[in-house]
């Protein structure tokens, strides 16, 4: 299973996702609703998401695994 999810700091929600071997920003946005654009449609391709990030200016990815948080 995929997780996409937003944020403002990428490298301390790659910590707080326990340092996912294929995490990555997939993108960096301008705005808010370009980036919530590009949320819902990796949601609507089955990725699963939460709210557990603050921000919306890069878009990341990583494989959900035992050790992964969400």
């Amino acid at each position: 299973m995929r997780y996409v999810g937003l944020t403002d700091n990428p490298a301390q929600r790659k910590l707080d996702h326990g340092n996912s071997f294929d995490w990555r920003v997939v993108r960096e946005f301008t705005t808010e609703d370009e980036a919530r654009k590009w949320e819902k449609g990796l949601l609507l391709l089955g990725y699963q998401g939460g709210t557990g990030g603050k921000g919306w200016k890069y878009g990341y990815t990583y494989t959900i695994t035992l050790w992964t948080r969400q």
